[in-house]
Parts: C-alpha cells; structure tokens; sequence
C-alpha cells in the first residue's frame, strides 16, 4: 500500500519538469484518467510561477469538467471530547487535564442538530474521540437521533462519520444504520513521525492504515481519506495518499469517495508545533496535483483555512467543504474547548455570497447516497464525467430549498440570479425544463426533489 522507500526516493530525486515534461503531463491529465506517481513527484517539486498558473488552470479545467463549479456543503458535529489517545496535535489529547469533558445525551444531539438544520445544512459529519463511553452503540444511537431530528422544512438527510480505526462489526453497525462516508486520516504516513506524534490505541500505524479495507469488506463503499499537512514533507504525504487511493482502486475496485487535505492550526493545551509547515503556494500546489491525479474523487477543505486561501482552492479542485464549523461538543450554542482553532468564522449566509460572487454553485445536495449511486456505482460515473449531468441539476434544486427558508434578502438576490445562470448551463432541454418545473414545485412548498 504504502512504499515509503520508494516515495521517499521520487521526493528526492525527482526533478521540477522543464516546459516540455509539464506539458505533456497535463495534456495526460486533461484526459482524466488520473497520473503516474512519477508524474505527480514532478507537479509537486514545482515552484515556478508560469509553470504553477499553468497546473492551477489545468486542474480547475479537469474538476470543473467532472464536478462542475458545484460546491458541497456540510457541518461537522463533535459528540464528545473524552478520548484515551495523547495525540500531540490534537486538542483532546488526554494528558490535557484542563479540559472539562463533554459528551452529548442525545437530547442535546437533537438541540445541535436543530441549530445545525437552521444554517441551512442537509449534510452532518460526526464526530467523536476515541473511549470506552463513546462505543458504537452511542454512535449509532446519535446518528438515529440526528435522522430523526426536524426543524421546519429542514432535515438532515446524509450523516458521514469520522470515528477512530474498529472492527469489522462495529463498521457493519455504521453501514446498517445507514451512514454515508466513512473518513479516516492517517494523519501522516511517515511511520517514524506517526508513532513519534500517537500514544495510545491510535499509535497502532497498522490498525489505522487498514481500517478503510476492514470498512469496505463491511460494506461500506464510500470512504475517505487523508493527511494532516504539516506533520511530515507535504510532497510525502500527497504521494502516499495518492499510493494509497490506486491500492484501494486497483484492489477493491473503488477508490476513495473523497480526500481531504487539513493543515495543521493550533488548538487550546497544544504546544505541539509543525515541523514541516505548509506554505500558502504549496498547499495550492499539492490540491491541484491531488485532482489532477484522482480526478474521480471529491476533495475536501475544511474552515481551518481563511476565505482568501479557501476561494483559491475553491478554484482549483475542492468540490466539499464545511461552512460556519464548531469543533467541540455542544459548540454550536455554548462556547467550548476546541479540537483546533478555525480560521473562517462567517456564517453559510455570508460563505454562500462568496462562493455565488466566484461563479460557484453551492449544494446541498444528498441524492447519490439515498439513490444508491455509491462505491462502485459512483466510480463509474464520475471516472467517466457524466456524474455532473445529475448533481447540477440536483445542486441547483437544494441551492432553491435553501433560498427559500433560510437566506438573507442579499443571499437570495444573489442566489436567484445564480440559479438563472446556472439553469442555461444544462445543456440536454428536457432536463433543464424538468428542473425548472422542480423548482416550481419547491417554490410551493414541496421539498427534497431530486433526479
């Protein structure tokens, strides 16, 4: 799965490409069938202005030609802070004696949950610590109370889950529950950092790294992965992720749903700081090589970054991202110790204006998963670039729904002039007059119309 030797090697020894090199890269990956990790070395020890416009176009051109301009959005929510692992980087690292521990009685999931619904959200990631007293019987039970909590006309309708390394049961409960993604990082895959940096069950490299394949043989199809940027050599570990998605393709026939590339932020009791920070201009640089790799898959960025960085990256490669995060239990109406420090405050109002002004198109849309378009299916159409011909429409309807019940008086000006734009991109008539008609039926009252 994970070579180190050898991506060490491609990370020392590989040369920044001349004009020549670099072009016929791109012209490869313009024809979306992804990168060799020779090619992707070469893109990632880049650092000359021209030749960096020259990836950031290319990588815009490929997600917008699969995804879209479309934008995902979603807001995590942490049950509880109590864990037995003494991660050096996380701020609920159990050596942290000053923190008062929560963890959530699901009435106050179901009061979280409301307060998340009436941002506007459909999508929850949840989250927790790993400890006894937060089992996968307590998991289970919160995403139920999440399902079936309701606000309104709002609802939300996809749960994905970011919970430590289990069994293969435990994975078969998530799966019956009926979750969305499953997501785990590796945090670093530089074996030597990762048990410098993890003390407790989490210090197992094995049981981390194969976790996804113990969820896949479960039945869970849509999984992702990912690295905390700052822990080791960012040209290491994009190389080991993307090692790692082609083992998982090539093995199981389905590669990671999404990957998310979160650079390490300070957080409350953490004196942990980065050996190999990540500058502005190379985590640009590592995203538009990541798409450009796996063009198939969804990346993710989260609020640790500012506005200005996230409308960058926006523009080459992010297709999800969270919007007005917490990151502590009940964070969501009472301030709290939190795992890492954020670095985008604004509200989905104010994150919804900035991306409609860029051209984006935000979504909340949840059709795929309750479609049973996931794993291999999904795979499908988004290795070939028809998966766009489905989530537009889909972006646009949701994108309507939230207009409608939750916008400010700008928001909705400028979403509905979005929209108007958006509709003429549909290029096959039927659908486009279908989703007009659609949007007509939301503007009645109906809700949750989706192709």
């Amino acid at each position: 799965m994970i070579d180190e030797k050898k991506i060490q090697n491609l990370v020392d020894s590989t040369p920044s490409p001349d004009e020549r090199l670099l072009d016929k890269i791109l012209a490869k990956a313009a024809r979306k069938k992804g990168l060799s990790l020779e090619e992707s070395a070469a893109l990632l020890n880049m650092h000359d202005e021209k030749q960096l416009r020259k990836l950031f176009d290319a990588a815009w051109k490929v997600k917008n030609e699969i995804y879209g301009n479309r934008l995902v959005l979603f807001a995590p929510l942490y049950l509880s802070d109590y864990c037995v692992n003494d991660c050096k980087y996380c701020g609920f690292h159990c050596s942290n004696r000053g923190l008062k521990r929560i963890r959530l009685t699901m009435e106050q999931i179901a009061e979280q949950t409301r307060l998340i619904i009436g941002m506007g959200h459909k999508r929850i990631l949840v989250e927790a610590g790993e400890h006894p007293d937060n089992d996968i019987d307590y998991i289970c039970d919160s995403i139920r109370t999440i399902y079936r909590t309701k606000a309104g006309n709002g609802e939300i309708r996809r749960v994905n889950v970011n919970i430590a390394a289990t069994t293969g049961e435990d994975y078969r409960k998530l799966k019956e529950i009926g979750i969305g993604t499953y997501q785990l990082f590796q945090e670093t895959y530089h074996r030597e950092t990762y048990e410098k940096l993890h003390h407790g069950p989490k210090a197992d490299y094995q049981r981390q790294i194969t976790a996804h394949e113990r969820a896949f043989r479960a039945g869970i199809d849509d999984y992702g992965i990912g690295v905390l940027f700052g822990l080791y050599d960012y040209r290491f570990e994009a190389l080991s992720l993307l090692s790692h998605a082609r083992y998982m393709d090539e093995t199981h026939g389905v590669g990671p749903h999404t990957i998310s590339v979160p650079r390490f932020r300070p957080a409350p009791s953490v004196d942990y700081r980065p050996e190999h920070p990540v500058s502005d201009q190379d985590f640009l640089k590592l995203i538009a090589a990541i798409r450009l790799s796996v063009p198939y898959t969804g990346m993710i960025l989260s609020t640790r970054e500012p506005p200005e960085i996230r409308e960058k990256a926006f523009a080459m490669g992010i297709s999800q991202t969270s919007a007005a995060s917490k990151t502590s239990p009940g964070g969501y109406s009472t301030r709290q110790n939190r795992q890492f420090e954020l670095s985008d405050h604004r509200s989905v109002d104010e994150v919804l204006q900035g991306m409609c002004r860029q051209q984006m198109l935000p979504s909340f849309c949840t059709a795929c998963y309750r479609s049973k378009r996931t794993g291999e299916t999904f795979m499908k159409l988004a290795k070939e670039g028809n998966i766009h011909f489905l989530c537009h429409p889909n972006a646009i309807l949701t994108f309507k729904e939230f207009l409608l019940d939750y916008a400010s008086p700008e928001m909705k000006e400028l979403g509905e002039k979005t929209i108007r734009t958006e509709l003429e991109r549909i290029e096959d008539e039927d659908r486009r007059n279908e989703t007009k008609k659609r949007l007509k039926r939301i503007e009645k009252g109906e809700r949750d119309l989706f192709f």
